[in-house]
């Protein structure tokens, strides 16, 4: 689980670990959650920090949805 706490590096594999669980590419990801790909790469690369709410809010709606 992810909170403020977490550094960028924690986010950035939390992201990637619960796209992975989806088995969506990049590209697919961006585009469910209406997200430019340019900013999940980024994320996921670690160069810009995602927001520890929105983090959570992605794992709720996948969660939801039953794709993870």
């Amino acid at each position: 689980m992810v909170d403020r706490n977490s550094t960028t590096e924690e986010l950035a594999a939390y992201l990637y670990e619960l796209r992975s669980k989806t088995s969506m590419n990049r590209r697919e990801f961006a585009e469910y959650f209406g997200i430019p790909l340019r900013t999940v790469e980024e994320w996921e690369a670690g160069r810009r920090r995602i927001q520890d709410y929105l983090l959570r809010l992605i794992e709720y709606k996948l969660r939801m949805e039953n794709l993870i």
